[in-house]
Protein backbone atom coordinates (compact mmCIF):
# COMPACT_ATOMS: atom_id res chain seq x y z
CA UNK A 1 0.00 0.00 0.00
CA UNK A 2 1.61 3.24 -1.21
CA UNK A 3 0.86 5.99 1.33
CA UNK A 4 1.49 9.59 0.25
CA UNK A 5 0.99 13.13 1.52
CA UNK A 6 -2.56 14.34 0.90
CA UNK A 7 -2.81 17.58 2.87
CA UNK A 8 -0.35 19.87 4.62
CA UNK A 9 -1.96 22.34 7.02
CA UNK A 10 -0.91 24.64 9.89
CA UNK A 11 -1.07 23.18 13.39
CA UNK A 12 -3.78 25.71 14.20
CA UNK A 13 -6.23 23.88 11.90
CA UNK A 14 -8.41 21.41 13.81
CA UNK A 15 -8.44 18.13 11.86
CA UNK A 16 -10.25 16.09 14.51
CA UNK A 17 -13.66 16.24 12.81
CA UNK A 18 -12.27 15.29 9.41
CA UNK A 19 -10.15 12.51 10.89
CA UNK A 20 -13.26 11.14 12.61
CA UNK A 21 -14.99 11.12 9.22
CA UNK A 22 -12.10 9.19 7.64
CA UNK A 23 -12.16 6.73 10.52
CA UNK A 24 -15.91 6.19 10.16
CA UNK A 25 -15.46 5.58 6.43
CA UNK A 26 -12.60 3.16 7.21
CA UNK A 27 -10.16 5.15 5.09
CA UNK A 28 -6.55 4.29 6.09
CA UNK A 29 -4.73 7.44 7.16
CA UNK A 30 -2.35 9.00 9.63
CA UNK A 31 -1.43 12.51 10.75
CA UNK A 32 2.12 13.59 11.54
CA UNK A 33 3.67 16.84 12.75
CA UNK A 34 6.46 18.49 10.77
CA UNK A 35 7.62 21.73 12.33
CA UNK A 36 4.70 24.14 12.43
CA UNK A 37 2.57 22.01 10.11
CA UNK A 38 0.51 18.82 10.28
CA UNK A 39 0.50 16.37 7.38
CA UNK A 40 -2.35 14.02 6.49
CA UNK A 41 -1.23 10.79 4.77
CA UNK A 42 -3.49 8.37 2.92
CA UNK A 43 -3.24 5.68 0.20
CA UNK A 44 -2.27 7.07 -3.21
CA UNK A 45 -5.33 5.42 -4.78
CA UNK A 46 -7.59 7.64 -2.65
CA UNK A 47 -5.63 10.89 -3.06
CA UNK A 48 -8.26 12.84 -5.02
CA UNK A 49 -11.20 11.37 -3.08
CA UNK A 50 -9.74 12.44 0.26
CA UNK A 51 -8.82 15.91 -1.03
CA UNK A 52 -12.29 16.47 -2.46
CA UNK A 53 -13.81 15.16 0.75
CA UNK A 54 -11.81 17.69 2.77
CA UNK A 55 -12.76 20.55 0.42
CA UNK A 56 -16.45 19.80 1.01
CA UNK A 57 -16.36 18.71 4.65
CA UNK A 58 -13.25 20.09 6.41
CA UNK A 59 -14.98 19.75 9.79
CA UNK A 60 -16.37 16.28 9.10
CA UNK A 61 -19.89 15.08 8.38
CA UNK A 62 -21.95 12.33 10.02
CA UNK A 63 -24.01 11.62 6.90
CA UNK A 64 -21.55 11.57 4.00
CA UNK A 65 -20.66 8.26 2.33
CA UNK A 66 -17.91 7.61 -0.19
CA UNK A 67 -18.97 6.75 -3.76
CA UNK A 68 -19.32 3.04 -4.44
CA UNK A 69 -16.24 3.05 -6.70
CA UNK A 70 -14.13 4.64 -3.97
CA UNK A 71 -15.50 2.24 -1.37
CA UNK A 72 -14.51 -0.69 -3.59
CA UNK A 73 -10.97 0.67 -3.93
CA UNK A 74 -10.40 1.00 -0.18
CA UNK A 75 -7.32 -0.97 0.85
CA UNK A 76 -7.86 -3.72 3.36
CA UNK A 77 -6.33 -3.72 6.82
CA UNK A 78 -2.55 -3.47 6.39
CA UNK A 79 -0.73 -6.73 6.91
CA UNK A 80 1.59 -7.23 9.86
CA UNK A 81 4.57 -6.81 7.53
CA UNK A 82 3.18 -3.51 6.21
CA UNK A 83 2.58 -2.23 9.73
CA UNK A 84 6.10 -3.24 10.78
CA UNK A 85 7.53 -1.44 7.74
CA UNK A 86 5.67 1.74 8.73
CA UNK A 87 6.74 1.42 12.39
CA UNK A 88 10.39 0.44 12.14
CA UNK A 89 11.46 1.44 15.66
CA UNK A 90 8.51 -0.35 17.27
CA UNK A 91 9.20 -3.49 15.27
CA UNK A 92 12.96 -3.21 15.79
CA UNK A 93 12.73 -3.02 19.59
CA UNK A 94 10.40 -6.02 19.66
CA UNK A 95 12.72 -7.97 17.36
CA UNK A 96 15.65 -7.23 19.68
CA UNK A 97 13.59 -8.49 22.63
CA UNK A 98 12.88 -11.75 20.79
CA UNK A 99 16.54 -12.20 19.84
CA UNK A 100 17.70 -11.56 23.42
CA UNK A 101 15.02 -13.94 24.72
CA UNK A 102 16.42 -16.65 22.45
CA UNK A 103 20.03 -15.91 23.41
CA UNK A 104 19.30 -15.96 27.14
CA UNK A 105 16.80 -18.83 27.07
CA UNK A 106 14.17 -16.47 28.54
CA UNK A 107 16.42 -15.88 31.54
CA UNK A 108 17.56 -19.46 32.16
CA UNK A 109 21.03 -19.13 30.61
CA UNK A 110 22.94 -17.17 33.25
CA UNK A 111 26.13 -16.92 31.21
CA UNK A 112 24.41 -14.98 28.40
CA UNK A 113 21.94 -13.29 30.74
CA UNK A 114 24.85 -11.47 32.36
CA UNK A 115 25.53 -9.64 29.09
CA UNK A 116 22.32 -7.65 29.44
CA UNK A 117 21.69 -7.23 33.17
CA UNK A 118 21.95 -3.85 34.89
CA UNK A 119 24.96 -5.09 36.87
CA UNK A 120 27.42 -7.74 35.74
CA UNK A 121 27.63 -10.73 38.05
CA UNK A 122 29.44 -13.99 38.69
CA UNK A 123 27.89 -17.24 39.83
CA UNK A 124 29.30 -18.96 42.87
CA UNK A 125 27.39 -22.01 43.97
CA UNK A 126 23.75 -21.00 44.35
CA UNK A 127 24.50 -17.31 44.72
CA UNK A 128 25.00 -14.39 42.35
CA UNK A 129 27.60 -11.77 43.22
CA UNK A 130 27.09 -8.44 41.48
CA UNK A 131 29.74 -5.83 40.77
CA UNK A 132 28.95 -2.23 41.74
CA UNK A 133 27.35 0.23 39.35
CA UNK A 134 30.35 2.54 39.63
CA UNK A 135 32.75 -0.27 38.69
CA UNK A 136 30.61 -1.30 35.75
CA UNK A 137 30.46 2.23 34.39
CA UNK A 138 34.18 2.76 34.92
CA UNK A 139 34.76 -0.41 32.88
CA UNK A 140 32.78 1.13 30.01
CA UNK A 141 29.65 -0.99 30.46
CA UNK A 142 27.29 1.92 29.77
CA UNK A 143 24.93 -0.20 27.70
CA UNK A 144 23.73 -1.85 30.93
CA UNK A 145 21.83 1.31 31.84
CA UNK A 146 19.45 0.48 28.96
CA UNK A 147 19.82 -3.22 28.13
CA UNK A 148 17.61 -4.73 30.90
CA UNK A 149 14.56 -3.64 28.90
CA UNK A 150 15.45 -6.39 26.41
CA UNK A 151 15.40 -9.15 29.06
CA UNK A 152 12.30 -11.25 29.68
CA UNK A 153 11.77 -14.12 32.07
CA UNK A 154 9.25 -16.43 30.48
CA UNK A 155 7.14 -16.50 27.34
CA UNK A 156 4.11 -14.83 28.99
CA UNK A 157 6.31 -11.96 30.20
CA UNK A 158 7.62 -11.43 26.67
CA UNK A 159 4.23 -11.79 24.99
CA UNK A 160 2.39 -9.36 27.26
CA UNK A 161 5.11 -6.71 27.15
CA UNK A 162 5.47 -7.13 23.40
CA UNK A 163 1.75 -6.72 22.82
CA UNK A 164 1.57 -3.46 24.78
CA UNK A 165 4.75 -2.02 23.27
CA UNK A 166 3.36 -2.76 19.81
CA UNK A 167 0.12 -0.96 20.68
CA UNK A 168 1.62 2.11 22.35
CA UNK A 169 4.80 2.35 20.28
CA UNK A 170 2.91 2.38 16.99
CA UNK A 171 0.74 5.27 18.13
CA UNK A 172 3.73 7.45 18.99
CA UNK A 173 5.79 6.48 15.97
CA UNK A 174 2.96 7.16 13.52
CA UNK A 175 2.03 10.44 15.24
CA UNK A 176 5.42 11.94 16.09
CA UNK A 177 7.96 9.87 14.20
CA UNK A 178 10.49 7.10 14.87
CA UNK A 179 13.18 9.27 16.44
CA UNK A 180 10.92 10.51 19.22
CA UNK A 181 9.78 6.97 20.00
CA UNK A 182 13.39 5.79 20.14
CA UNK A 183 14.36 8.69 22.41
CA UNK A 184 11.41 8.06 24.74
CA UNK A 185 12.12 4.31 24.85
CA UNK A 186 15.76 4.84 25.83
CA UNK A 187 14.91 7.57 28.35
CA UNK A 188 12.15 5.55 30.02
CA UNK A 189 14.38 2.47 30.15
CA UNK A 190 17.20 4.47 31.77
CA UNK A 191 14.98 6.07 34.43
CA UNK A 192 13.04 2.90 35.26
CA UNK A 193 16.23 0.82 35.53
CA UNK A 194 17.90 3.38 37.79
CA UNK A 195 14.77 3.57 39.96
CA UNK A 196 14.65 -0.19 40.36
CA UNK A 197 18.34 -0.37 41.24
CA UNK A 198 18.10 2.46 43.77
CA UNK A 199 15.08 0.91 45.50
CA UNK A 200 15.79 -2.80 45.11
CA UNK A 201 19.58 -2.83 45.21
CA UNK A 202 21.71 -5.34 43.26
CA UNK A 203 19.30 -7.87 41.74
CA UNK A 204 18.10 -9.48 38.55
CA UNK A 205 15.36 -7.53 36.81
CA UNK A 206 14.36 -6.80 33.27
CA UNK A 207 11.59 -6.35 30.75
CA UNK A 208 9.81 -3.59 28.88
CA UNK A 209 7.33 -2.91 31.69
CA UNK A 210 9.01 0.28 32.89
CA UNK A 211 9.13 1.58 29.33
CA UNK A 212 5.48 0.63 28.83
CA UNK A 213 4.34 2.60 31.86
CA UNK A 214 6.42 5.51 30.55
CA UNK A 215 4.71 5.35 27.15
CA UNK A 216 1.33 5.05 28.85
CA UNK A 217 1.98 8.15 30.97
CA UNK A 218 3.25 10.06 27.95
CA UNK A 219 0.23 9.26 25.75
CA UNK A 220 -2.22 9.82 28.62
CA UNK A 221 -1.10 13.35 29.55
CA UNK A 222 -0.16 14.42 26.02
CA UNK A 223 -3.70 13.52 24.93
CA UNK A 224 -5.14 15.35 27.94
CA UNK A 225 -3.37 18.60 27.01
CA UNK A 226 -3.38 18.34 23.20
CA UNK A 227 -6.07 15.85 22.09
CA UNK A 228 -5.48 13.96 18.87
CA UNK A 229 -7.00 10.75 17.47
CA UNK A 230 -3.80 8.68 17.57
CA UNK A 231 -3.44 9.05 21.34
CA UNK A 232 -7.07 8.41 22.24
CA UNK A 233 -6.89 5.17 24.26
CA UNK A 234 -9.95 3.14 25.23
CA UNK A 235 -10.94 4.20 28.74
CA UNK A 236 -10.52 0.71 30.12
CA UNK A 237 -6.86 0.48 29.06
CA UNK A 238 -5.62 3.23 31.36
CA UNK A 239 -7.75 2.02 34.27
CA UNK A 240 -6.57 -1.58 33.82
CA UNK A 241 -2.88 -0.62 33.66
CA UNK A 242 -3.13 1.56 36.77
CA UNK A 243 -5.04 -1.14 38.67
CA UNK A 244 -2.38 -3.68 37.70
CA UNK A 245 0.30 -1.30 38.99
CA UNK A 246 -1.46 -1.02 42.35
CA UNK A 247 -1.98 -4.80 42.56
CA UNK A 248 1.73 -5.37 41.91
CA UNK A 249 2.65 -2.84 44.59
CA UNK A 250 0.68 -4.83 47.17
CA UNK A 251 2.93 -7.87 46.62
CA UNK A 252 0.02 -10.16 45.82
CA UNK A 253 1.47 -11.17 42.44
CA UNK A 254 4.71 -12.39 44.01
CA UNK A 255 2.85 -14.28 46.75
CA UNK A 256 0.85 -16.12 44.09
CA UNK A 257 4.07 -17.51 42.65
CA UNK A 258 4.38 -15.34 39.53
CA UNK A 259 7.81 -14.05 40.51
CA UNK A 260 8.98 -10.75 41.89
CA UNK A 261 7.75 -7.59 40.17
CA UNK A 262 10.05 -4.63 39.47
CA UNK A 263 7.62 -2.17 41.05
CA UNK A 264 10.11 0.68 41.28
CA UNK A 265 10.75 0.39 37.53
CA UNK A 266 7.00 0.61 36.87
CA UNK A 267 6.52 3.65 39.08
CA UNK A 268 9.68 5.36 37.80
CA UNK A 269 8.63 4.75 34.20
CA UNK A 270 5.12 6.09 34.82
CA UNK A 271 6.40 9.24 36.53
CA UNK A 272 8.92 10.13 33.81
CA UNK A 273 6.31 9.28 31.18
CA UNK A 274 3.79 11.63 32.78
CA UNK A 275 6.42 14.38 32.99
CA UNK A 276 7.41 14.08 29.33
CA UNK A 277 3.73 13.84 28.35
CA UNK A 278 3.03 17.10 30.18
CA UNK A 279 5.94 18.81 28.47
CA UNK A 280 5.12 17.44 25.03
CA UNK A 281 1.41 18.14 25.36
CA UNK A 282 2.04 21.67 26.63
CA UNK A 283 4.33 22.44 23.68
CA UNK A 284 1.82 21.02 21.20
CA UNK A 285 -1.00 23.00 22.81
CA UNK A 286 1.06 26.15 22.66
CA UNK A 287 1.67 25.64 18.93
CA UNK A 288 -2.04 25.15 18.33
CA UNK A 289 -2.94 28.35 20.16
CA UNK A 290 -0.14 30.46 18.67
Amino acid sequence: MNVIEVLRLPLTVDLSGFVSLLRRLQVPHRVSEEGEEQVLWAPQALLEDVRQLYERYPEGNDQIELPAAAQASLPRQPSLAQQASACKVTAGVLLLCVVVAAITGLGDNLSTLSWFTFLDFRVQGEYLYFISLAQGLSDGQWWRLISPMLLHFGFLHLAMNGMWYWELGKRIELRQGPWLLLLLTLLFSLISNLAQHLVGGPSLFGGLSGVLYGLLGYVWLYQWLAPNPHYRLPKGVLVMMLIWLVVCLTGVVGQLGFGQIANAAHVGGLLIGCLTGLLGGALARRKLSA
